[in-house]
Parts: C-alpha cells; structure tokens; sequence
C-alpha cells in the first residue's frame, strides 16, 4: 500500500518505473490540462532509447508545448470533402448507401457544422434517428438555426463547458463577450479590445492600444491570445479576426443567460417581461427593427440599471430611434450598426459613457464635450466619397476639452487647431482615420503620449504638392504604431517623385503599414535602420520598382514582414546578415516577382504566398527543401503555406 502525501507520490513513481524499465510501450495521456501536472506525469516514465512513446491529448497550448516542437500535431479542421465523408459514414454507415437526392443536401449539412468533427459526428447521430427524406434534410441543409444543430450544440455543451470553466475570471468575461454578437461574426480585434477595456475586463495598464498584428505583442491583446491558446476562439488569418465556432457561440449564449452577463433581443417576443429583460446590466440588440418598435422601448426604458447597449444586428441603412432617455447609468453605446442621419442629441445626457460607437457622416456637435468621462470615440461614415480640395471635415474645437479619451476614431475627420495654451489630450493613446491636417506639429505636440497613428489621405485628382505627414512624427517619442493609407493613390508607369515622401520616423516605432504611397526602394533606408522595428506591412504600390535588396545589417529586430500588391521583380539580401531575427513572411498578389531568397536566419517559421508569380512559388518550395536538409531534427520547423488558383 503506497503512503499518502509526497512519500506516496515518490513511491508511485518508482512503482511506475520499475515497472516499465526495459520495456517498449505506449501511454496515452488524455485531455491534458495542468501545465506543472504533464512535467509531473511525462516525468514517471523511463526513457531506456527504445522507441516508446508517450501521447498527450490536450485542449491547451502551454500543455502542448511540454513536447518537443518536432513532436506537436496540432489537429487540423476537416476540409469540406473530409466533413460530408465523416457525415456519410455516420449516418449510413459502410453498408447503407446514400441516394445522390440526399448527398447535395447532406454535403450542405456537413458544411454547416463548420468543419469541427465532433459537431459532424454530434449531426450525424441526430440524423441517423430519424427519416432520411429529401424535404427532411433540405430542411435542416437551408436553415442553420434548425433543431438539429441546437439538439447538436446542446449536446456539445457538456464536452466543450469545461474548456470555459477552465478560464480565469477575467478571460471567462471576455469569452462571453464575443457571444454578444451574431453566429458566426468575425469581430473587429481594435473593437473587441476597446469594449473589453472599457467594460472592466482588461487590466488598463496592459491593454492601452490594440495592434493588429500577426505577432500580437502581448501588452496590446495578451487576453485574447490567452483565449486563443486555450481553443475557445478563432482566428480568420486573412481578414486578422477573431470569432467563435457555432458550437461555442451556443454554449456562450446559454450561459450568459444563466449568468445574466448579457440578454440578446432577437425577436419581438424576448422582450416580454417574462422572459427576463428586467434587472440585465447589458442589453444586445441582434435585430436593429426592434428599436422601432414602441412596446420594445417601453421594456428596455423599464430596465434603468443597463449599463451596456450593443446593437450588433448586421448593417442597417435605415435610421431608428435610441429612446436613451431612461438608461442615464449607460456606460458603453455601440451602435455602428445603424446609420443616424442626424446626430442623435440624447446621448449627450449619458454623463456616465465612457465608449460611443455611432454611424455618421456629418458633424459632430461642440456639446460632445458634455461627456467628460469618455474613453472611446469611435465616429464611422456611411460611406467614403473622395473630398475635394478645401472641403475638409473637422472635429469640433470643444474635442481638446475631453481629457480622458484614450481611443479616437474620426473617418476623415481632422482635429482642430488648438484654441489655446491649455488645450491638451493628455491620455490619448490611439489616433485613427485622421488626414495629414492632424499630422501638424501644433497638432501633436498636444497629443504626448500618443503610442499608435493611422493617417488615410484622399488625394485630390490633380494633386502636385508633396504632403507633409510624416515631418513631425519624430517628435511623438512614445509612438509605436504608425499607419498611412492613400485611398485612392495615382499608379504611374514610372516611378515618380512620391505625393507623401517618407521622413525621419521615432526610434520607438515598432510596426510601420505603408498603403499606395509609391515610393522607390531607395527610401527604404529611412525604415531599415529602426532598432525597434519588428512588424512591417507594404500594401498596393507602397514602394514602386523591380528589386529591392536588404542590405547587410537592416532590419536587426523585425519578425514579420508583409509584402501585397507590389510590382517587385527581384527580393534579395546582400548577405546571410539581413534579417536575422525574421519570424514571418509573408507575399501576396505579386504577379512580377520571380525571385526571393533561399537564405533566411535560424528563427524563420512561416512562409506565405498567395497568389504569386509561379517562379516565386519554386523559389521557395526549394527554400523549404534546403531548410529541411539543413536542419532536419533540430528542432527547426519551417511551415510553407501556398494558396494560389494556377
């Protein structure tokens, strides 16, 4: 009989030894969760250089790490041949065939189980217990809100409610936050770190910006990193997203209404009282009619202590009243959803708000400044219509009043002049969708602090005179992230003298996005040599010519790099010093480059081209080979992804 406490485990463990000395074997370890628990248990078994194996399945990233990275086989989703497969046999099994009026349906059905097996095998078992008539599974095949995925997700919960429960408090808020918006909702990462943050959930001093990334620095989303690792989350790598499986989303939903984390309006009949609308601290709209309806102004008016109003229905061009009279204690306003032809004045009595999202192109009142407790200001147009020269759009001046803004998102609104000494945004941390106007030194010198800039410049269609954004953004000494997109950039033949030269950029920077600027490789220099730079994105024409060479010591700290819709020929290094620390790279749409390099440094994991010129594929296709040899079982993954249509 073993001894309790650490004698008993000593024994255990030398039981287990002893046991297994000299033999060959194989352990599987089962849905894995404790980090320190895996070293514990990998630790039992002898490693007498036999070939014995030990299996670890687990939900958790940091779990998964324990094992050498060689020796980590991450799961993949099944494609959509592979999911009607999967849902085939389940249903029919080996014997029974499936008539082809059904398999258009079927493949559908499968198709709607988002590619997760364990929601296939879930259907399937559903399916395979009732009828199969065509009517029957076009029924369930059209409709994803149908019974059958319910029954299924419902079902689902009980194997999937432990990875929820397994969360920290604070990342179980997050979580349930993303439930709020519709099934299958690629959410807006900026968006969901601002909501977060002003709801309470994230620490404030480590999440001040959000920077869309593929690297992710953790102080900027650490939370949803954390939320990704553990595989409650997705992540769309094209359009840089989050969202959740449909299995998730239900199990989110159901248990925000146990919680009373959140109460969704879907339809006319949730706003009942007996379904529970009274006493809910957020309110989420999922059905912008809704707000037009007087019975569902009446139920939410009776709610006062809503704190949270999200409209997260889809895009809805027709405006529709707030009725915000009655929710004085209402802290977060989004509504970007809906388009307002006039700016609606009744939030101006939300003294309490600290995050306003709202659809409107006009401007906005001076009396915004009432809301002194605002953190986030995010104004969106309905549509981008190039301005012409002299018709610029600005904030009011009463903008320098409102201390507390951390988040500013204008949509081709300008700040101000500053009226007087005094004027000041001492705690603004993030600038976005302003013009080169914003870029004035009397502009930022008002805005210290400012970690991240995102300047959009419409070009007139006669524009000769060079812009000047980038000559005072050395002075921003914090600045980390610094964006500029031309919308509608002049494509020449040649290349000529860019519109918006480049300039000196703080040594601070950290990611750089350069969007239709058309500038020659020869300008390159003045990004090289940031000793901080670790992300850098060149988008549609951002530098214009056929080669560009890294030459010896650039770039020392970047990790990714982004190259889309450029018309390179040639991408080479002057020698193996050239960026040695690159993690990332990635190239799309470059239908002229024909040649890349075959030398990267030791920390390269990832190479992505998507629609590239053929040769580039080749070139490397034999980097990946030359890699593998080179560093074959050391421990030196390299992960070339390939997507083209050719």
């Amino acid at each position: 009989m073993l001894m309790k406490g650490e004698k008993g485990l000593a024994g255990l463990k030398r039981m287990v030894q002893e046991s297994l000395k000299y033999l060959r074997y194989l352990i599987v370890l089962d849905d894995v969760w404790e980090i320190d628990l895996c070293f514990v248990l990998l630790e039992l078994f002898p490693d007498d250089k036999n070939r014995s194996r030990v299996l670890v399945t687990t939900r958790m990233q940091e779990v998964a790490d324990c094992a050498k990275p060689l020796n980590i086989c991450n799961i993949p989703f099944l494609d959509k041949k592979e999911s009607w497969d999967l849902l085939r046999e389940k249903v029919f099994g080996e014997e029974e065939p499936c008539s082809y009026r059904l398999e258009k349906a079927g493949k559908k059905i499968a198709e709607n189980c988002e590619v997760l097996p364990l929601t296939i095998i879930t259907v399937a078992n559903i399916l395979s217990k009732v009828d199969k008539t065509i009517e029957y599974w076009n029924e369930v095949a059209d409709d994803k809100q149908n019974s059958v995925y319910k029954d299924a997700y419902e079902q689902m919960s009980k194997v999937l409610y432990p990875s929820y429960d397994y969360l920290d408090q604070h990342l179980k808020a997050c979580f349930l936050y993303i439930g709020a918006f519709p099934q299958n909702y690629l959410l807006d990462v900026s968006q969901l770190a601002n909501l977060s943050s002003a709801e309470g959930f994230l620490n404030s001093e480590s999440v001040h910006y959000y920077e869309e990334t593929m690297d992710y620095a953790y102080d900027s989303y650490g939370y949803f990193d954390d939320l990704y690792a553990t595989n409650v989350i997705m992540f769309d790598n094209e359009t840089f997203d989050f969202y959740l499986h449909s299995s998730f989303w239900y199990l989110c939903n159901k248990e925000a209404a146990r919680t009373k984390f959140f109460y969704a309006l879907n339809c006319h009949g949730d706003t009942l009282p007996e379904e529970g609308i009274e006493s809910q601290r957020r309110l989420c709209i999922r059905n912008n009619v809704l707000l037009a309806i007087k019975d569902v102004h009446n139920s939410i008016a009776s709610d006062s202590k809503v704190r949270s109003l999200l409209c997260t229905d889809y895009f809805h061009k027709y405006p529709v009243p707030l009725f915000l009279e009655h929710l004085r204690l209402l802290r977060v306003l989004d509504a970007r959803s809906i388009r307002f032809y006039e700016f609606p004045m009744e939030v101006l009595k939300l003294v309490q708000l600290r995050y306003l999202a709202l659809l409107y192109n006009g401007n906005l009142p001076s009396s915004i400044s009432k809301l002194r407790n605002l953190q986030y200001l995010i104004v969106v147009r309905h549509l981008r219509i190039v301005k012409s020269v002299g018709n610029l759009l600005y904030l009011p001046i009463e903008i320098w009043n409102m201390n507390e803004l951390k988040y500013l998102y204008t949509c081709g609104r300008d700040l101000p002049h500053p009226c007087c000494e005094g004027s000041l945004l001492p705690n603004l941390l993030k600038l976005s969708g302003v013009g080169p106007q914003s870029c004035a030194k009397f502009v930022l010198e008002k805005i210290p602090n400012l970690k991240a800039l995102s300047i959009d410049i419409e070009l007139a269609p006669d524009a000769t005179e060079p812009l000047t954004c980038f000559d005072h953004v050395s002075h921003l000494h914090q600045l980390q992230e610094l964006r500029c997109y031309i919308m509608n950039p002049t494509l020449k033949t040649e290349v000529v003298t860019p519109l918006v030269p480049l300039s000196d950029f703080p040594l601070s920077l950290t990611a750089l996005v350069l969007s239709g600027l058309g500038s020659p490789w020869e300008e390159m220099r003045k990004i090289s040599s940031l000793p901080n730079l670790t992300h850098l994105e060149l988008k549609f024409y951002a530098f214009r010519g056929p080669k560009w060479e890294v030459r010896d010591y650039e770039f020392q700290s970047l990790l990714y790099l982004d190259i889309e819709d450029i018309d390179l020929e040639q991408l080479t290094f002057q020698n193996c010093h050239c960026l040695p620390v690159i993690e990332n790279l990635r190239i799309a749409h470059c239908y002229k480059l024909k040649e890349i390099p075959l030398t990267f440094g030791k920390s390269l994991v990832r190479i992505t081209l998507v629609e590239c010129n053929p040769m580039a594929v080749k070139c490397a296709i034999k980097l990946k080979k030359e890699w593998d040899d080179k560093y074959a079982g050391r421990e030196r993954f390299l992960r070339l992804d390939i997507r083209s249509s050719l």
